[in-house]
């Protein structure tokens, strides 16, 4: 033993003189103070929604400022306490901490974070790289000190409590206060303190939203060293322990605009540089309406969510070994919840009918009914779907899972819930106001946090028949009607390499002569496929680019089936085209911007130019009406007047649905990042995507009147027999719109032949 201490006093001997010499040697590289004893905080860009309400920022210094005064003082001093007891006395440098932490590196043989005072935790943030190494730790200290001589004790207490991490993407006080507890950092009360001070050692380990247990014993933790170092009494202590906590749904907001952020932050620093984005000061209005950027993430979401439930159930997600049923500490932290609301559980019991699941610090009860879409499951090993008959819970669950859960209904502690989980196919919703060209909303994905990046502007996928009305627009463009007829009927072209290419339809059955207005509604793939012959293919590609699409279109009769590749985006003005009486707008995400003087240095006024003629418009947009009244749209249906087109691409690979009213277009898509992966058989765009579109277009129209599409100057109404196309005067003829001069001048009389066809019953086609 004594023999030990002596080699342990040598080795501290020599490693104080190695410290030493390296602190002095390594002085002069140390940054200058005086630029932080002038800081403050840069200004980024500010970005704004159309009604003028803050969303987003882009800056350096992430989180936001908030000024000492007005954080309350048990903050203050939970902080200290948990973190420098001594920060009031030291100059920088805890020697008595520093020895202590380099003595314990010696016995473990290894270097750890220990015995840094506040000041030195600001230096490296501030300056330094977060590597554990001798040096690091030198240039640490030496900055530390001189930050105490530089600035007051306030000035680094501020500073620090603005830039510390508290986990979950909050940096600073202020944002994390409004993460945990959804209020400002100067609402929050002394056990609220306590647990925000108890993060900072470890904010993954010690967050709430990751572990209950933790967080309530460190939050405890730092409660005991408040009373330790005579900031609050005992009688305070035991209050603030038994005070229970509500935490908000965590980052419930926070994401809610981010890929839309995104979108514009490309934009800005491509035109004015990352320095002007991040310090120049700039205020950026932009196009975004927030409540359909709300309702298009929430209708995507829970659209995927079906569509993923259709795919199996995959498992729980883990599992937990040690299992309290009875009341805990963790009980004393609780998480505000509504009806919706989904989250992870724990199942504390399970039989056959049900289950008993604790979340967010609730326990509630999951019945069979409420989880039997989990009854086809999907083997891992082999990834096939088996089918579970006479289903029940303990097929599925056992004590410990950890599964994902909605809140389904609330009744004072009276809880229930439905069985969930996180999707693996991702999806994307654009939302464009035809008159102006604004983006009102852009979703690119299930979950932000998840993955960045941006289906909505960057994913290009085919559009299968969601690009058929190109090629039905092209057709009326250039002398076609909505009665014109064309045999649906097998068909061969030469492939161009000796053999045949044989379209077919969805259903693989023909239905003969088809009126141009029926084709698209039930989305005839040969008829479409005569049609671009008919027209010629460089009509069709030419009329696309009027429409306002600017992928590269395939110079061959595939077309006609959606063999192009393009965003969401770009398809969502394609149609806005439509939307918008034949006027191609440009498209706008920002309005104006500000700069740091008040100067308006970018203006964006609606631009727009009419590419196809109105009567175009309306007869696409007519036809297209139908696709959601009886075609393959008919779950598009949202109660008012609407026109939409499905869209599959070859093995369900992409599912589509675009659709407008007279004042909103809005684009769908569902797939997976992985381009060869199947959504599965009859996950086609009238069964994966139209629900979407009609829960987003349900929302965010329910305060508007419904209204008709505006009918042009140039457009005549006749009665036509439905078989031929031809005048009628009969009794069952129907309703069919015509520009003038291209109307049917025969009437279909008794020697006409006629041809009784029954239009297909409404399946999901495409």
């Amino acid at each position: 033993m004594r023999f030990r201490t002596i080699i342990i006093i040598c080795i501290l001997t020599a490693a104080f003189g190695s410290v030493t010499g390296a602190y002095i040697a390594i002085a002069k590289g140390v940054p200058s103070i005086e630029e932080l004893k002038k800081y403050r905080p840069t200004e980024g860009a500010k970005v704004f929604a159309d009604d003028e309400t803050l969303i987003g920022e882009f800056k350096v210094e992430k989180g936001i400022f908030a000024p000492l005064n007005s954080m309350p003082s048990h903050l203050k001093n939970a902080v200290i306490s948990v973190e420098d007891s001594r920060f009031w006395q030291h100059k920088g440098v805890d020697y008595i901490g520093i020895g202590r932490a380099l003595f314990k590196d010696i016995i473990h043989m290894s270097l750890k974070e220990g015995g840094s005072t506040i000041t030195q935790q600001l230096a490296k943030i501030m300056f330094l790289t977060p590597e554990k190494t001798i040096q690091r730790k030198l240039r640490e200290a030496q900055l530390a000190i001189r930050l105490e001589k530089e600035l007051s004790k306030n000035e680094i207490l501020e500073l620090y409590l603005n830039r510390i991490y508290f986990g979950h993407g909050a940096y600073g006080v202020e944002m994390a206060s409004k993460l945990y507890f959804g209020k400002s950092v100067s609402q929050i009360t002394l056990p609220e303190s306590a647990l925000l001070a108890g993060l900072i050692k470890a904010p993954n380990a010690y967050s709430p939203y990751n572990n209950l247990v933790k967080a309530k014993e460190r939050q405890e933790a730092a409660l005991t060293r408040m009373e330790e170092e005579g900031y609050i009494k005992p009688s305070e202590r035991a209050a603030a322990e038994k005070y229970p906590l509500t935490l908000s749904s965590l980052r419930a907001s926070t994401e809610t605009y981010n890929y839309f952020l995104e979108y514009i932050r490309q934009q800005l620093e491509e035109k004015y540089g990352v320095d002007m984005v991040y310090k120049g000061g700039l205020r950026v209005y932009t196009t975004l309406d927030r409540n359909a950027q709300i309702y298009a993430q929430q209708a995507l979401k829970e659209g995927l969510r079906e569509v993923d439930k259709r795919k199996g159930w995959r498992g729980s997600i883990g599992h937990k070994n040690e299992i309290k049923t009875k009341g805990s500490d963790s009980d004393k932290i609780s998480f505000s919840a509504s009806a919706g609301d989904i989250a992870t559980g724990v199942v504390l019991s399970v039989n056959q009918k049900e289950a008993v699941v604790k979340a967010r610090g609730i326990t509630g009860k999951l019945i069979a009914a409420d989880a039997l879409w989990a009854s086809n499951v999907i083997d891992k090993k082999t990834g096939k779907l088996n089918t579970i008959r006479n289903f029940k819970l303990t097929d599925i669950l056992q004590q410990g899972n950890i599964i994902w859960v909605r809140f389904k209904t609330i009744s004072g502690k009276q809880v229930t819930f439905s069985l969930e989980q996180e999707p693996e196919v991702e999806g994307a919703v654009v939302a464009v106001e035809p008159e102006t060209g604004f983006i009102k909303a852009i979703v690119g994905g299930f979950n932000f946090s998840k993955s960045e990046y941006n289906r909505a502007v960057h994913a290009n996928r085919q559009p299968g028949s969601a690009f058929k009305p190109i090629i039905y627009a092209s057709a009326l463009e250039h002398g076609f009607t909505p009665a014109s007829i064309i045999k649906d009927e097998p068909v061969s072209y030469p492939d161009g390499l000796g053999g045949k290419w044989e379209p077919e339809n969805y259903d693989h059955k023909y239905s003969g002569p088809t009126r141009l207005r029926e084709a698209l509604a039930y989305s005839r793939n040969v008829v479409t496929v005569k049609l671009v012959d008919a027209v010629g293919i460089d009509k069709v590609i030419s009329f696309a680019r009027n429409t306002g699409i600017q992928a590269n279109i395939p110079r061959e009769l595939t077309v006609a089936l959606g063999s192009i590749s393009i965003t969401p985006l770009e398809l969502a003005f394609a149609y806005s085209t439509f939307a918008n009486n034949g006027v191609k707008m440009t498209p706008i995400a920002i309005k104006y911007i500000i700069d740091s003087k008040g100067q308006v240095i970018e203006s964006t006024e609606p631009e727009g130019v009419e590419s196809i003629s109105p009567q175009t418009s309306f007869l696409i947009t007519s036809i297209m009406e139908d696709v959601i009244k009886y075609g393959t749209g008919m779950r598009a249906n949202i109660g008012r007047p609407a026109a939409g087109k499905t869209g599959t691409s070859n093995d369900y690979k992409d599912a589509w649905f675009v659709g407008y009213t007279p004042h909103l277009v809005g684009c769908v898509w569902v797939g997976y990042d992985d381009m060869r992966r199947s959504l599965g058989s009859g996950e086609v765009g009238g069964r994966a995507a139209a629900p979407i579109w009609a829960n987003f277009m349900k929302k965010i129209l329910s305060d508007e009147p419904a209204a008709n599409f505006p009918l042009p100057e140039g457009i005549v109404k006749l009665s036509i027999d439905p078989a031929t196309g031809l005048l009628s005067n009969d009794t069952s003829a129907a309703i069919e719109f015509f520009k003038e001069g291209t109307q049917p001048l025969q009437h279909s009389g008794p020697s006409s032949l006629r041809i009784e066809r029954i239009a297909p019953p409404h399946t999901d086609y495409d």
